[in-house]
């Protein structure tokens, strides 16, 4: 199905974007990782994109997009909506072109990237923070567009937006001489993804292009096999750079028609992807600039002797969510389990819990206990973490043989969010 606006960057387009980023972006690089592709049995490439000065790839599609305004256009002034690296992107932007910007901001976005907003915008950007969720602060970004005849610069449905970030493709098939058999590129809006699509159909058609999704927000894949660009009506934001309800109408024409494949990965694979590049490779990346390297263990048969480029696409990674991230890691690897342990109102419970229930290497993580009027026993939400999956079904056993089973929370996310 096509849109109503079918649109393809060719390749004399995108090289000219190239030349527009010139002394803008950086060329980052293509390196192969040691770890992976020994233990892929494959060559795995990463493109560096987490390394650009706003570190990530968003500086090629905001800039690109911006220097093709005309005067007027430019004097008006822009008006974007981002909670993160478009912002970013934009706001440097605004001061190498020295246009005046105003960047709409949800409010939940983290005192660090806003931080960093102003630091790459300095004079020439006025944040607004409005509303509570990125729809919110994108509604009132076009009101603003409306109300003062500015323009809006859209983070990824734009033409010169695509052929900005086409460039990432560009520069991949200049840095190698090898052929490039796999090419996992994170999807959010589909900026990236319909432009570096499009480079490798022209160049390297025989490249299969994957597209990477978080589980939690499939509005790329849903739409695919819908046959149709749709809305999600729910999604997962906790992969905030790539959890979009809905891809772009020009993006998904195009991706629809190039990319080999959409996949999913679920939320805390990418975490436990997160954790393992920093601990192995002192990399530090977002959770979507996770999301093509996360994939790679759904390929493991396919790209055996493969050459296979991974798109890091950014490394905006807030501190504060460490905790969260190693939580969502431990959950997906069926290592921490919450549960709602009866415990008997009387002296030495807990003692018998901890050495007859607990196995020698279960640690309680978590703990919530009020001593109860109910005589016969009191319920404590207990989090554990294991050292092994396979101890989770003998500790379960010892619990209801003893009387302390009272319920397992990890597969009941309502109840499970409201007591952890």
């Amino acid at each position: 199905m096509q849109t109503k606006e079918t649109y393809f960057p060719t390749l004399e387009s995108v090289e000219q974007a190239a030349q527009n980023l010139e002394g803008v972006a950086l060329k980052t690089p293509l390196s192969e990782n040691t770890n992976l592709s020994k233990e892929f049995g494959a060559t795995i490439f990463f493109k560096r994109e987490d390394l650009q000065v706003v570190r990530s790839y968003k500086i090629r599609g905001a800039y690109n997009k911006m220097s093709s305004l005309n005067d007027d256009e430019k004097e008006r002034g822009i008006v974007c909506a981002s909670a993160g690296n478009h912002a970013q992107g934009v706001a440097l932007s605004c001061k190498l072109l020295q246009i005046e910007g105003t960047i709409f901001m949800p409010s939940p976005t983290p005192n660090q990237k806003i931080n960093q907003v102003k630091m790459f915008g300095e004079e020439f950007i006025n944040i607004v923070i409005e509303g509570d969720t990125f729809d919110d602060a994108y509604n009132a970004a076009k009101q603003e567009c409306d109300a003062k005849n500015k323009f809006f610069i859209h983070p990824f449905d734009d033409k010169k937006v695509i052929e900005g970030q086409a460039t990432v493709g560009l520069e991949i098939l200049n840095q190698t001489d090898q052929k490039i058999d796999y090419i996992f590129v994170p999807v959010g809006g589909g900026g990236l993804s319909s432009g570096l699509s499009s480079v490798f159909k022209n160049v390297s058609p025989e490249t299969k292009i994957i597209g990477v999704e978080p589980e939690g927000a499939p509005s790329m894949l849903t739409s695919i096999q819908q046959n149709k660009n749709i809305t999600l009506q729910k999604i997962d934001p906790f992969v905030d750079g790539a959890a979009v309800k809905k891809v772009g109408d020009l993006n998904f024409a195009i991706c629809q028609e190039n990319l080999h494949k959409v996949i999913t990965v679920p939320e805390g694979k990418v975490c436990q992807t997160i954790l393992d590049l920093y601990n192995k490779d002192a990399i530090v990346v977002e959770p979507a600039g996770a999301l093509s390297i996360a994939a790679l263990d759904f390929f493991a048969d396919e790209i055996k002797g493969k050459n296979v480029v991974c798109v890091v696409s950014g490394s905006n990674n807030d501190i504060t969510r460490t905790a969260e991230i190693k939580e969502k890691a431990l959950l997906y690897a069926n290592l921490k389990h919450y549960f709602i342990v009866k415990f008997p109102q009387r002296a030495g419970a807990l003692k018998e819990f901890v050495a007859e229930i607990l196995g020698p290497n279960d640690d309680i993580t978590h703990f919530e206990y009020t001593k109860k009027s109910n005589r016969t026993n009191g319920a404590a939400v207990v989090g554990l973490e294991l050292k092994s999956a396979k101890d989770l079904a003998p500790l379960i056993k010892r619990m209801k043989a003893n009387n302390f089973y009272g319920d397992y929370l990890n597969d009941k996310p309502d109840l499970f969010q409201f007591l952890v």
